[in-house]
């Protein structure tokens, strides 16, 4: 039997949730254009005749400018020390020596496979250039050109990291595809969908909190607040006449309904926390 730890690391937006998603067949990670969509350490789990592999989709890693940057950094940190394998995902179109610094930067003592994604915008000339740049570093041990979002040797990587995964018992029931409770994507969920509804600086300054989620005969009651830093941010996402957290409301229930499978009733608040994003206190109780 073999069973591990293989997380993901990487600048933001270099596709860690995609691959995430992609390698588990499932949508657990929530996918955003925008930067820094992640901001939770997300386990994936995968058991199967003769291995369990626990994937972990990490927060993009950047200099912090407030407590909460620092709280996602922290769970970086706490995925380096107990990785297995490691999964170094970069833009192919991104600067490799930046990426170098990042990864070794890591400092890790596990098995590492750099990967170079979204590698159908890339060259085959760009692709062996990249590959051989990778393989003289001493945190490599393999370098794969893929694409997560096209699926393009995803198959290929999923067997490379079977093969070094350590010998171990599972670590979690046969039945486990997560160690996060349903309250917590139903969160991510709605958080989701600010980023793809909102610009500027309202995803940023956003924090998603489930204060009810009682599953009744007919269907789930859930009641979220929306925390933003200003009461402009807070018009903005309202919208005139309530249109825009209507429409939110609307998207948000019809996904939260597809991955729980039963009708939902939703119900949104937008609270106003000024400078919650560097109040201790405040970042506890919304789950950093």
């Amino acid at each position: 039997m073999k069973s591990g730890f293989v997380n993901l690391f990487g600048k933001p937006n270099a596709g860690k949730s995609t691959l995430l998603n992609t390698l588990m067949g499932e949508k657990l990670a929530i996918v955003s254009h925008k930067v820094q969509t992640t901001r939770h350490r997300i386990k994936g789990i995968l058991t199967a005749q003769g291995y369990q592999m626990i994937l972990s989709d990490t927060p993009g890693i950047i200099d912090p400018r407030y407590k909460l940057h620092e709280k996602m950094m922290d769970s970086v940190r706490q995925a380096v020390a107990d990785t297995d394998v490691a999964l170094l995902l970069l833009d192919g179109k991104d600067r490799l020596e930046e990426n170098d610094d990042i990864f070794s930067g890591l400092h890790l003592k596990v098995p590492a496979l750099v990967l170079i994604n979204k590698s159908e915008r890339m060259t085959k000339d760009e692709i062996d250039s990249a590959k051989v740049y990778f393989m003289d570093k001493n945190y490599c041990t393999d370098v794969l050109a893929i694409s997560a979002l096209r699926k393009i040797n995803t198959d290929i990587l999923f067997e490379r990291i079977i093969q070094l995964l350590p010998t171990g018992e599972p670590f979690f029931d046969g039945d486990e595809m997560t160690d996060r409770p349903v309250k917590f994507f139903v969160g991510e969920m709605i958080r989701e969908k600010i980023f793809s509804m909102y610009e500027d600086e309202i995803p940023y300054h956003t924090a998603v909190l489930v204060q009810e989620f009682k599953e009744k005969d007919t269907l789930t009651k859930i009641q979220a607040d929306i925390i933003v830093q200003r009461e402009t941010q807070k018009g903005i996402l309202l919208g005139e006449g309530g249109k825009m957290i209507r429409q939110l409301g609307t998207e948000a229930r019809k996904e939260i309904e597809e991955f729980i499978g039963r009708k939902v009733f939703l119900e949104l608040f937008v609270k106003v926390r000024p400078k919650w994003r560097d109040n201790e206190w405040q970042l506890r109780e919304y789950g950093y």
